[in-house]
């Protein structure tokens, strides 16, 4: 008896204490992840997702690899675009939520304008990678957690219509003048950077849809360049990784020093056009071996060891903290050329050949190996020309985009430049792909949305052209 009095009262005492027991907890209290470490997360994810992910620095040809060549043999299948979904873009839109709803999580990390827009910017930045690596893709269905398991694919036109909108809207939601987001690892809360990286995405857009819709890229590249994109190497967007902290290395560090991988090396593709044009910039993609010598890995062979036999990336490129460009000065200045070119703007040829020879130039300035004298010798090397015009402007942006490979692969999908070689024993006879296929498990997981989408897009096979490259 004693003990069933003795167990009355400690229950009693467990009832009392759920009953009261919120009183000892902080109404402040967070009891989910701040919208600031949101932020940081989805930031950092650029890692992994942008310069970790490196199928288009093998199709693209800016470099080779050696031991195992997978990617460069076309050999990559059914790739999941998950990492997208789970991780920034359902962060991001999580600090939205937590915006719009007051929740506490939000508080004191930026106004209220400013997180949402922040936010809002950095999932086109998402979304535009994944539609240009699978086409149609979970858009307007998406990032509803267990409201929707299996969302609608929408077409890459109307994703495409949609991150216009979402540019042109999360642009003016900005206000300077209040308190900027916390957390920002890209541009420290500074809004006006984040103004300008929105503007400068939209103008990237507008040079992808070129093709598949002139009507709409002009329109909306006017519009970039009218709110205000990047106008010096100053203003470049570039990721930084920080020295000292392991969870923060550059990824090509990771791989040679971390992981002593013995991988990968700067392309012969690439070799063989720049160094007899004596471009400076060489020695800084690549390393100089013994004696002086830069070298060049054949594209798609079978190659091993790598080191100390091809260059592999430059030093000034795979130290610790070495940054990685997102958006640049000479990018812009060469898709004003490009959009001089296609007749976005005026002035015609006498234009697209001021912005070619401009953008060159701001790319040897970003990389520190201006010189006037040898500027001069190289572009009367490169000399502009209207009949081959667009091609020279976008060879000379791959070039530039040493590394940052995703804009080239869209440019060669889109024009045929820069022309290259397929490997000469591929997986696939069809050569350098298109896209990548979905994942394997869509088919059985989101059977009619995936359906749908492979009757409006065409076959899911690497092959198959998109919508923007058609």
């Amino acid at each position: 008896m004693k003990k069933i009095i003795i167990l009355i009262a400690i229950i009693a005492t467990m009832q009392s204490c759920n009953k009261f027991g919120d009183t000892n907890v902080s109404p402040t209290l967070l009891t989910a992840a701040s919208t600031k470490a949101l932020l940081t997360n989805s930031e950092q994810s650029i890692k992994g997702l942008v310069f970790g992910t490196r199928y288009a620095n093998f199709y693209i040809q800016h470099l080779s690899e050696g031991p195992y060549p997978g990617s460069s043999l076309y050999s990559d299948r059914n790739v999941s675009s998950g990492s997208f979904y789970t991780g920034p873009l359902y962060n991001l839109q999580t600090i939205i939520d937590y915006n719009n709803s007051g929740d506490a999580s939000s508080v004191g990390n930026g106004s209220k304008n400013n997180q949402i827009a922040a936010a809002r910017i950095l999932k086109v930045y998402f979304y535009m990678l994944a539609t240009n690596i699978w086409g149609d893709l979970p858009y307007s269905d998406a990032l509803k957690a267990n409201k929707n398991y299996t969302p609608k694919y929408d077409s890459q036109s109307d994703i495409y219509t949609a991150l216009f909108k979402e540019l042109t809207e999360s642009g003016a939601q900005i206000n300077t003048a209040e308190q900027g987001v916390v957390g920002d690892i890209l541009f420290n809360g500074d809004m006006a950077a984040w103004k300008r990286f929105a503007n400068t995405i939209r103008m990237a857009l507008a040079i992808n849809v070129s093709k598949a819709n002139a009507a709409l890229g002009k329109t909306e590249f006017a519009n970039a360049l009218a709110a205000g994109v990047i106008t010096s190497n100053t203003q470049n967007i570039m990721y930084k990784f920080v020295t000292g902290d392991p969870n923060n290395y550059n990824p090509w560090y990771d791989n040679y020093t971390v992981s002593k991988r013995d991988d990968y090396a700067i392309s012969k593709t690439m070799t063989d056009y720049m160094s007899v044009k004596s471009d400076p910039r060489l020695s800084i993609y690549a390393e100089t071996l013994a004696g002086g010598v830069i070298k060049g890995l054949p594209y798609g062979i079978l190659a091993t060891p790598i080191t100390n036999a091809y260059s592999r990336i430059g030093n000034t490129l795979r130290d610790q903290g070495s940054p990685l460009p997102i958006f640049t000065y000479a990018q812009v200045l060469s898709w004003q050329a490009e959009a001089a070119k296609l007749g976005y703007v005026t002035g015609g040829d006498t234009e697209a050949a001021a912005k070619y020879l401009a953008s060159i130039k701001a790319s040897w300035e970003q990389y520190g190996v201006y010189d006037a004298t040898k500027y001069a010798a190289y572009i009367a090397t490169v000399a502009y020309t209207a009949a081959t015009g667009q091609k020279q402007i976008v060879t000379e942006r791959w070039v530039h985009t040493y590394l940052n490979s995703w804009d080239s692969w869209n440019d060669w999908r889109r024009t045929g430049f820069p022309v290259l070689t397929a490997a000469p024993t591929t997986v696939d006879s069809r050569g350098i792909p298109f896209r990548l296929s979905y994942s394997t498990n869509e088919p059985s997981q989101n059977t009619a949305a995936y359906n749908d989408a492979i009757a409006r897009q065409g076959a899911d096979d690497n092959y198959t052209k998109m919508w923007l490259f058609k």
